[in-house]
């Protein structure tokens, strides 16, 4: 009787060990840096230094805002580039479903820094998309793509597009397609079926390809980097300048602190708003 109590307990005891160990302890040990004054020469004491927050977001507020707004049109265009994707392959591959899979799977065997750098090779002014159009005189000397916030968004679509196909092509491949058969007999259009009946019984795909690409994309700091320029920092540049360059780690921790509560407030946000309940009873039928 009382192993069978313990069974569940021990069960989920290597995943809560994990958690314990990888994230609530990082987490702990962050907060309490951003907390600490001092240098990296003389070592840090924990003084409980809250102006550190204020300070960060009054400099780096134009930056942490930037990222937010690259997060939501990244977002946002990979909804919109992902659906088609998924639900093609979910309803018209047939049996050639793994292999369009495998395509769309097949970055992941390159780095991602490589395949971002391959991005500015490409978008760069002599490179070959542009510099043969620049030669033809089909655009003028002053057009640039690298460096701009399209450039950055573009990589970051680019990047995080797998991420957004797979769970959308999850949730359609679970929709029976008799259903959809039965709202076009009863008269319901194309149109019409693929809004009432396809669209929210794709919303747990959705929601959880949002939550997979939105978080990384707002704090990615390789693709600006690569693709960008000084007008395109993001807050994941200047953490990692602020820990690895200016080993101010109580900032550095600060601003980490701070993106994590601004993405998980807009996280719970955005689920309160599609409604978590509904989603969730979608996605066991």
């Amino acid at each position: 009787m009382l192993r069978r109590r313990l069974a569940p307990y021990l069960l989920v005891l290597p995943g809560g060990l994990w958690l314990l160990l990888f994230f609530v302890v990082p987490t702990a040990t962050m907060l309490s840096l951003s907390l600490q004054e001092g240098d990296i020469v003389g070592g840090y004491v924990f003084t409980g230094h809250w102006q550190t927050y204020a300070d960060v977001l009054g400099t780096y507020r134009t930056q942490l805002v930037r990222s937010l707004v690259y997060g939501v049109i990244t977002t946002l265009l990979l909804i919109a580039v992902a659906f088609p994707v998924a639900y093609w392959i979910a309803f018209h591959a047939g049996k050639r479903k793994p292999a369009y899979l495998l395509l769309v799977l097949s970055p992941f065997f390159v780095s991602f820094v490589l395949r971002t750098i391959s991005w500015r090779q490409i978008l760069t002014d002599e490179g070959i998309v542009f510099g043969p159009l620049r030669d033809a005189g089909l655009l003028p000397a002053q057009f640039h793509v690298l460096g701009t916030p399209v450039a950055v968004i573009g990589g970051l679509v680019y990047n995080f597009l797998p991420f957004m196909v797979l769970p959308v092509y999850v949730a359609l491949e679970r929709i029976d397609p008799r259903i959809i058969e039965a709202a076009r007999d009863l008269y319901a259009g194309p149109a019409a079926a693929f809004r009432r009946v396809v669209l929210p019984l794709a919303l747990p795909g959705v929601f959880a390809g949002v939550l997979m690409t939105f978080v990384p994309a707002s704090s990615d700091y390789v693709t600006s980097a690569v693709l960008g320029g000084p007008s395109t920092t993001m807050i994941g540049q200047v953490i990692q300048a602020q820990y690895l360059t200016n080993t101010d780690y109580p900032a550095a921790s600060a601003l980490s602190f701070t993106l994590m509560a601004v993405l998980l407030a807009g996280v719970f946000a955005y689920a309160r708003a599609l409604g978590t309940e509904d989603v969730l009873r979608v996605a066991a039928r």
